[in-house]
């Protein structure tokens, strides 16, 4: 409709698909992209036309960045990935949130991870009554110690370092600061390392979780939230297994306890350590090749606030027993990560930096699934946020399964932890469960 028009005094000459005619004609030197306001998709169409045009171009920072005041209207900056793959901001419930943290303590196992570190900042901010870090790496403790002490200098903070198995400092922990409200986000998640390690999977994924439930649960803490994986439905793989089975324990123990116990399974997380971006972005720094498991594999994205925040509305939406998923849109092909990460670096995917495919790795999907077809999704009062009743399981059975786990952990009997494995989570299908 503005085609022709002027805007202060400069003429509208078209639309973006005849962007490329524009450059040509008026000699272009650079793209602006002016589009705070700009969804994932829409960035995606827009970056399409300006890279078949062939001049470099820029953008502004998000609306959320402009409105926070942490940037200023006129920095303009290259387009990156999240902008491509980073989903819409999500309307949150900031009220609800404030009021369920503020003046409580709170603790955070995995506290120095990508997840953990996030909800650290989040919470933070909301004045809580005391922060507890509880993680098992000392210098993810120490880097996250530093940042917060200086962001949030009044705040009460505690760096406990110590492993989620280790049942005494748990206990000890857990009784001394009684948190109202527990974010387990501690657990090992990489497939392929995990594949052939079952024991250190089950014993920090499952027991872990069972020694910090146990300890919520000792001290009456309000609400217990799981943090846990898309890789959790129809697992192939070890690591998504050991989170189905956390999920399951959490989940049938809420029915038992006054400790709301809630659940959060959400995708592949946006530049977090061990995921694609960074490896993606090493292997450009190297000249290439960029390596993708198969052309067709596909995840669902989100940015790591995002997941945080998630998180934080699913814990104030949460009554106990769900699962919490987030509207995860369309999942992107890891193919056409690769290919804008190439082209977002100047240079052209096939040409200057080749794509080489490595097949699929053990226990690896082509697609994920959010939820198994025995939870039905139900809408919240959240647009974006869905919840799946959880499948009860017979308590005395999965109570029995667990005391056989640690005993076979204990003793190293990676068979016998196999057969305890297929029999909770009988979905569960890989090269590794079909041999034993």
């Amino acid at each position: 409709k503005k085609g022709g028009l002027e805007v202060h005094g400069v003429r509208v000459l078209g639309t973006i698909p005849e962007l490329s005619e524009c450059v040509r004609q008026y000699e272009a030197d650079l793209i602006f992209i002016a589009l705070p306001s700009a969804g994932s998709a829409e960035m995606r169409r827009i970056v399409d036309y300006c890279e078949t045009s062939g001049v470099p171009f820029r953008t502004l920072p998000s609306l959320q960045a402009l409105v926070s005041g942490r940037v200023e209207v006129n920095a303009l900056r290259t387009v990156n990935i999240g902008d491509l793959l980073g989903r819409d901001q999500v309307a949150l419930e900031w009220n609800k949130i404030e009021a369920g943290l503020q003046g409580r303590c709170i603790l955070i196992t995995g506290a120095g991870g990508s997840i953990g570190s996030e909800l650290c900042r989040q919470i933070a901010a909301l004045q809580p009554k005391r922060l507890v870090l509880f993680d098992s790496s000392e210098s993810n403790l120490y880097h996250i110690d530093l940042e917060l002490r200086a962001r949030f200098p009044k705040l009460l903070l505690h760096m406990i370092l110590a492993s989620i198995v280790d049942v005494v400092a748990v206990n000890e922990v857990f009784e001394r600061f009684k948190p109202h409200v527990v974010f387990h986000a501690a657990a090992y998640k990489h497939v392929p390392m995990l594949e052939d390690q079952v024991r250190v999977a089950v014993y920090n994924n499952v027991i872990g979780t069972q020694v910090v439930v146990d300890a919520s649960l000792a001290v009456c803490a309000e609400k217990f939230v799981l943090i846990s994986t898309d890789k959790a439905v129809n697992p192939t793989n070890i690591m998504g297994t050991t989170k189905r089975i956390a999920e399951i324990y959490c989940q049938n123990f809420n029915q038992y306890v006054d400790t709301q116990f809630i659940t959060v399974r959400f995708g592949n997380v946006l530049g977090s350590v061990g995921s694609v971006v960074p490896l993606f972005q090493k292997q450009l720094e190297a000249g290439g090749p960029l390596t993708v498991t198969h052309p067709e594999v596909k995840r669902y994205f989100m940015t790591i606030p995002e997941a945080s925040q998630l998180i934080l509305q699913a814990m104030v939406n949460g009554e106990g027993g769900e699962i919490f998923m987030l509207d995860m849109g369309k999942p992107i092909t890891i193919k056409y990560l690769a290919e804008q990460m190439i082209r977002l670096s100047g240079k052209q995917p096939g040409k200057d930096i080749e794509i080489k495919y490595t097949g699929l790795r053990p226990g690896e999907k082509l697609f994920e699934e959010l939820f198994h077809a025995s939870e039905p999704l139900i809408q919240t009062t959240h647009e974006k946020l869905f919840k799946a009743r959880f499948r009860e399981i017979n308590w005395e059975e999965l109570t029995q399964a667990l005391r056989m786990m640690q005993q076979a952990c204990y003793t190293y009997q990676t068979d016998e932890l196999m057969v305890l494995i297929k029999n909770l989570v009988p979905e569960f299908c890989s090269e590794l469960s079909e041999s034993v």
